[in-house]
């Protein structure tokens, strides 16, 4: 019995976990989809927690013509690249990449000298965009469908305290 316990333990530590994904989408085996208000992927990997049926879920950011929308499905479907995007299996929750020069789900408010209209729907222009002005400190990138209908970058000769929020990209740069 203790070596069966051994060995599961060791499967668990040695497979790589199954956590939710920025940037990814999982296409097919939908049961069902609706618009998320708050524009949260946390809120599409709940609903699927709570439904039986749920074996994984895609998100899609808002858009500035449509709404963010989470799609339930009944398998998993293997999963590709698409910025706009966010999925997971059942189980996992929704982790944002940490570490590097971005931070997903993060705004850094105040402190704004200037902003200006992007069609970036990764957030690097806007980053790329302070790095290339000496006055910016920090940036935050504004997705669309969060207040507007176009996306937008805020460059700030202030470094302001991180603040959770699904609509935002930021970074710190000097």
């Amino acid at each position: 019995m203790r070596c069966i316990v051994l060995t599961s333990l060791l499967l668990m530590l040695a497979a790589p976990p199954s956590w939710a994904q920025v940037g990814f989408d999982r296409p097919g085996a939908d049961y069902t989809s609706f618009s998320i208000r708050t524009g949260d992927p946390a809120a599409c990997a709940l609903r699927c927690e709570r439904e039986a049926r749920c074996r994984a879920w895609a998100f899609s950011y808002p858009t500035g013509e449509s709404a963010a929308v989470c799609w339930l499905k009944a398998q998993v479907p293997q999963r590709i690249e698409e910025s706009g995007s966010v999925s997971g299996v059942r189980g996992a929750g929704v982790i944002e990449p940490k570490g590097g020069p971005m931070e997903f789900a993060i705004d850094r408010g105040g402190g704004d000298y200037k902003s200006v209209e992007l069609d970036d729907p990764t957030g690097l222009a806007c980053k790329a965009a302070c790095e290339a002005d000496n006055r910016c400190r920090a940036w935050t990138y504004l997705r669309p469908g969060y207040g507007a209908s176009a996306a937008r970058c805020y460059l700030k000769d202030k470094v302001k305290p991180p603040r959770h929020k699904p609509c935002c990209i930021s970074g710190v740069v000097r």
